[in-house]
């Protein structure tokens, strides 16, 4: 499929499929013409990607651990410096993961309050 198809796929912007080319996110093939040709697997890294740059990972992290997550074995699994700092983002995003579960929390509490109230 060509940048457009996948960008309205993916709901994002072909200029935002580019950057992620540019960074090393992404690998179309190139035809003789110089279009880019995306492969159906690339939806769902796109997807990937979005959801790990919405999780606050860095395009270098991703760059670096997007092939060990799409790959059952993956040489840098035994790069000491690279599973410390994928463990540093895990712990980081479980965090992030523990203070948006309090605050669903917190809004759950209130938007019950709202529907209780309407009903007394």
């Amino acid at each position: 499929m060509r940048i457009k198809e996948l960008a309205d796929r993916v709901g994002v912007s072909t200029r935002l499929l580019r950057y992620y080319e540019e960074q090393g996110l992404l690998s179309p093939r190139r035809e003789e013409n110089g279009y880019r040709v995306y492969d159906e697997a690339m939806v769902a890294q796109v997807e990937q990607i979005r959801g790990l740059l919405g999780a606050g990972l860095t395009t270098e992290i991703i760059r670096e651990v997007l092939p060990c997550l799409a790959e059952a074995a993956c040489s840098k699994y035994d790069d000491p410096d690279f599973v410390r700092r994928i463990a540093v983002e895990r712990d980081r995003l479980q965090e992030r993961v523990a203070l948006l579960s309090q605050n669903l929390r917190a809004l759950d509490s209130y938007l019950n309050a709202v529907a209780e109230s309407r009903v007394a």
